[in-house]
């Protein structure tokens, strides 16, 4: 299973691109300006977007992928691409986005028959088959309603699973889950130094000292990645990160990295 970094950074400059990773072809997970990266052709083949909540930094392409392959799925008779998060994330997706004032509703164009998007509810631990991959919803605890997702090969037995905290704080429920599945990679988030834990605590963001306690959770060493830092802040981070005592393989992440799960 190969995992595109479309984007991991917490924010944009230079090089740093918003959330979103592209599994296989066919699958994104988040959809951040890193999205953006995409040719036109990888576009189209994109079927299945899961959302881990409503903030900009994690949904802003949707509509502009929308916007840029309708005419091209429309002609190839594709059916809509599957948008699938919380029901309260879509509700405020449909709310504040796809509203007709800030960007066009592509839940009913290019026609309602017929449109490019389709927005589809998922539960905390629901899976789903998103084409050859399965696709399992997690806890997360933020700020807003909040999922992270794990995923693995639908044609493989007992494979190694990928997993994505989303944008999370502490989070007991999600490493109860993690402790029962074959892991072959988990990428988590660390947003602030440690000298801003008191603003990673209100944000419901993790820190350095925060995602210590965090990984402790785990019985056995994994590979671990971090991402959602923000832009000119990866060296402070990781830094502190490098100084936490653990058994896991722990690296930051980078756009354009290529991720493989085998």
């Amino acid at each position: 299973m190969q995992i595109r970094v479309l984007g991991c950074s917490g924010s944009i400059a230079a090089g740093s691109r918003t959330t979103s990773f592209l599994v296989g072809e066919d699958l994104l997970i988040d959809a951040g300006t890193g999205v953006g990266d995409l040719s036109l052709a990888e576009m189209v083949r994109v079927d299945h977007i899961f959302i881990t909540h409503s903030h900009l930094d994690h949904v802003l392409s949707i509509g502009l992928l929308a916007d840029s392959v309708t005419r091209k799925r429309a002609q190839a008779g594709r059916p809509p691409v599957r948008v699938m998060a919380l029901q309260e994330t879509l509700d405020a997706l449909r709310a504040h986005i796809f509203n007709g004032i800030i960007w066009p509703d592509f839940t009913c164009l290019p026609e309602p028959a017929h449109p490019v998007l389709a927005l589809q509810a998922i539960a905390l631990g629901e899976r789903v088959l998103a084409g050859r991959h399965w696709v399992e919803a997690l806890p997360a605890l933020h700020t807003v309603p909040a999922l992270g997702y794990a995923v693995w090969p639908a044609d493989q037995i007992d494979p190694k699973v990928w997993v994505y905290s989303g944008d999370t704080g502490p989070n007991p429920a999600f490493w109860a889950r993690l402790r029962s599945l074959r892991l072959g990679a988990v990428v988590i988030e660390t947003a602030f130094r440690n000298d801003e834990r008191a603003l990673a605590e209100i944000s419901q963001h993790l820190c350095p000292s925060r995602l210590a306690a965090e990984l402790s959770q785990l019985p056995t060493a994994a590979q671990v990645y971090i991402t959602h830092i923000k832009p000119g802040e990866v060296e402070a981070v990781m830094a502190e990160v490098a100084a936490i005592e653990t058994p896991h393989r722990v690296c930051a992440l980078h756009s354009g990295q290529r991720l493989e799960v085998t």
